[in-house]
């Protein structure tokens, strides 16, 4: 005689929270990501590419182009992301460097790379809110730098974001929350 089989999944300790769609680091799963996310993945892997080697761009897009998962990238984002970042380089350094707490060459490449992205974004994208923009460089931060680099990548991006998206970020930061019960 067979003991009939339990198929529930277990139950999460007392006070812990269970994410779906999530990795065990936190980082949403290759499943759960849109085209626009996937294309910013390709853009930090391409960026990193050229800032740590110092590859052409070109040749870098072509290599990346023919990465496993890129068909599920938007391409017209990762191109804008990839070439507008390069060529953008020295002016959102400059953005950002009053708020560092350290010099430029002391940042992690991914963290810079990400950031680079962050305010390439939120001064050229503005289909794309503020808040989104953050959070998928949070992300980013989260899957592929260093352990607290998403702190440094909100922080950052957080003291940017008045200035570059002054208006929507003053709405939305007007808005009053509805007192909780």
């Amino acid at each position: 005689m067979t003991e009939p089989q339990d198929d529930s999944a277990p139950e999460a300790p007392q006070g812990h929270q269970t994410r779906t769609g999530r990795t065990a680091t936190g980082a949403r799963k290759a499943a759960a990501k849109n085209a626009r996310s996937r294309a910013r993945e390709f853009a930090l892997q391409a960026l990193y590419q050229h800032v740590v080697s110092g590859n052409d761009a070109a040749a870098i897009d072509v290599f990346t182009r023919d990465l496993s998962g890129f068909h599920k990238a938007d391409a017209v984002h990762y191109d804008a992301l990839l070439h507008g970042c390069i060529a953008e380089a020295g002016q959102m350094d400059a953005l950002m460097e009053p708020l560092l707490d350290r010099t430029m060459e002391r940042i992690s490449p991914i963290e810079h790379v990400i950031l680079w992205i962050g305010i390439y974004e939120m001064r050229h994208c503005p289909d794309v809110p503020w808040r989104v923009v953050l959070n998928e460089c949070i992300e980013l931060a989260k899957e592929f730098g260093g352990t607290d680099g998403h702190k440094y990548v909100n922080g950052i991006l957080n003291g940017l974001s008045p200035q570059l998206r002054a208006t929507e970020v003053e709405a939305d930061r007007g808005k009053k929350k509805p007192p909780s019960a």
